[in-house]
């Protein structure tokens, strides 16, 4: 055998054993189990903002009126480009009518809910209706099935059969808009150029009111919103912020930002959390401001996927009550808790409870009136039966993004240090450090530390040497610390010391499968994630240019991280050394091109980033600019 290939068969299990002794100091659990979730918690639930307590209708009436006008204007209408969406237009084109069953038929129409955006639906439509109808909008959740689900068809020809106008709408997602560029979590992607995520969203609901309110014999004082999860979401949204709805029937849809903290199982999609919305307006808000006119909050008992009643409807209640006795009006507010079978559904039950409700106000003193649901599982039809064309090009989410993004940033070389600080938040924060213990494998010394940020998180650390020191370089890596190995293996070759650091989200200090709905809940109460790592990174920086005598270098892997290492820096220049990113993104348009989701990338998604910065900037204001 030659000598060289003697030495390299002699260093393949030295290698895969220093390996392997790297790899048990970095899968060390600094943290205790579920901390970084208990932390969100204690962080965002006391920047919910609280329902005030008002004494008089007057005073009332105009704080909703107030709360309204700021989050249509704040909130869902966020950005220019949103505003010319609420502005345009609606267009709508009637197409088939189909038979139907007894008493009613089904007219097939789209309408756009922002130009170029064309939204499928379908008109239960009463062959004999009244001088004035009744109408009600039927909004669905996360249903694949979409205006197509069972249970939804049933809703909306039991209410055709007893005189009332319904349009049976498709939700982004699902149905016949179940695409990749439809996911809802594609929405931040609109955020991130500055355009609210959520104008679509609203709009698509707002213009569905619109064309019913349009039919000839449409009574204004007779309006339905009702919905499933999702859908429910959609009731309470709409039908809080549009006083054309006259009766809000949400299921099993939505709850306090408090409730959503304390119970993991109700944190919210990106539509349901939308940036700041809970410095102006708590859920509880939302419900209040139903006041003046009818309400019918149903939740179910055994819900297996969210908002189970237990816990979600005691608060809303609690908020929403007092204000409907200031109307005078407590006996239209009401509730519905369902049994049988009590899990997340729009069943029978639940449905018939809709009926009373509906019949008791916009059908009083009708002895005729019955709130038994009317058999017709016969007539419900197929998908393929309700599909409605739709253009070749309709536009979605995505394509909504990159049309938006095209000329961005607007003005980047004068977007400014405080520009930045401004748009992410970034809090200043003191590391405070406390050792928890140490171990030595295969000539590598490991010193474990938790690091408390202020009072908001605490982050794992592992500091490793070997030899002789010459440096400090601080290691972040989008798949955790546990992942970066190699890279630190690399840097104790070359005498570094290495501090492998897990900002909040990432790695050990992630929430599991719901970190991004914890990052988009810091979201919701004014925070960034990005903010939030890039103040930690620059807090561990400063403190280990304190412990350690050097501002250290800055090493990430991975685009979340290089991100945040580059906010980072250019937050604090001085704060730490050079940055020395790997597999970094050199164009936040990339991020748009690459057609990634918050879901995966919570802190990419910082609400107008793009629309001011780029990374050339960024690197500028870094004292980098030539990586």
């Amino acid at each position: 055998m030659k000598p060289a290939a003697l030495l390299l068969t002699l260093s393949l299990p030295l290698l895969a054993q220093t390996s392997s002794n790297l790899d048990a100091l970095l899968a060390h659990a600094v943290l205790d189990k579920g901390q970084p979730e208990r932390e969100s918690r204690a962080f965002c639930e006391p920047k919910v903002l609280r329902l005030p307590k008002l004494t008089t209708l007057d005073e009332w009436k105009a704080f909703a009126a107030r709360t309204r006008t700021a989050v249509l204007d704040k909130i869902i209408f966020r950005g220019a480009l949103a505003k010319q969406w609420r502005d345009a237009k609606t267009k709508v084109e009637w197409l088939d009518t189909i038979e139907g069953g007894t008493g009613y038929t089904i007219k097939k129409l789209r309408y756009e809910a922002l130009p170029g955006l064309w939204i499928p639906a379908l008109l239960y439509q009463p062959d004999k209706p009244g001088a004035k109808m009744p109408v009600h909008l039927a909004v669905n959740g996360h249903d694949g099935n979409g205006k197509a689900a069972p249970y939804k068809q049933i809703r909306c020809i039991n209410l055709a059969r007893r005189g009332i106008a319904s349009l049976n709408v498709e939700w982004f997602g699902m149905g016949q808009l179940r695409t990749e560029g439809f996911t809802h979590a594609r929405l931040n992607q609109l955020d991130l150029c500055g355009v609210s995520g959520l104008a679509p969203f609203y709009l698509s609901m707002s213009r569905g009111l619109d064309i019913l309110l349009a039919l000839p014999d449409a009574d204004p004082a007779r309006v339905a919103v009702s919905g499933v999860s999702g859908g429910g979401w959609q009731t309470i949204t709409l039908s809080s912020l549009d006083t054309r709805v006259t009766l809000a029937n949400p299921v099993a849809g939505y709850s306090s930002f408090i409730t959503r903290a304390e119970h993991g199982s109700d944190l919210g999609d990106s539509e349901q959390t939308p940036n700041d919305l809970a410095t102006i307006a708590d859920y509880t808000h939302l419900t209040a401001m139903l006041a003046g006119r009818a309400a019918l909050l149903t939740y179910n008992a055994k819900d297996n996927c969210c908002f189970a009643a237990d816990h979600a409807l005691p608060p809303l209640l609690e908020a929403a009550e007092p204000v409907f006795k200031l109307h005078g009006q407590s006996g239209r507010l009401r509730f519905h808790v369902n049994t049988d079978p009590g899990t997340h559904n729009y069943e029978i039950d639940n449905r018939q409870a809709f009926y009373r409700m509906i019949g008791g106000l916009f059908f009083p003193g009708d002895a005729t009136f019955s709130a038994s649901e009317i058999p017709c599982e016969k007539e419900v039809k197929t998908n393929a039966q309700l599909e409605v064309p739709l253009p070749a090009n309709n536009l979605d989410i995505h394509q909504l993004a990159l049309a938006a993004a095209k000329n961005l940033p607007r003005d980047p070389a004068n977007a400014s240090r405080e520009k930045l600080r401004e748009l992410v938040n970034a809090p200043k924060y003191e590391a405070r450090a406390e050792k928890t213990g140490g171990e030595a494998r295969g000539g590598t010394q490991a010193v474990f530390w938790r690091l408390r940020l202020n009072d908001d998180w605490t982050v794992p650390l592992t500091e490793l040497t070997r030899g002789d020191i010459q440096g400090t370089a601080v290691v972040i890596a989008d798949a955790g610390r546990k992942s970066a190995a190699k890279d630190i293996e690399e840097l104790l070759a070359q005498r570094q010391r290495v501090l492998a650091l897990d900002p909040t989200f990432i790695g050990e200090a992630s929430m599991g499968g719901r970190t991004y709905l914890h990052a988009l809940l810091a979201a919701t109460v004014g925070q960034r994630s990005l903010g939030i790592e890039a103040a930690e990174v620059n807090a561990v920086a400063r403190w280990a240019a304190a412990e350690f005598k050097a501002a250290p270098t800055v090493h990430s892997t991975g685009p979340r991280t290089g991100l945040v290492a580059l906010v980072a820096k250019a937050l604090e220049p001085d704060a730490s050394g050079a940055l020395k990113p790997a597999q970094h993104i050199e164009d936040l348009h990339g991020i748009l091109r690459n057609n990634w989701s918050v879901q995966d990338k919570p802190e990419m998604f910082c609400f107008g980033l793009l629309e001011h910065f780029n990374v050339p900037r960024l690197r500028v204001l870094a004292g980098q600019p030539h990586q």
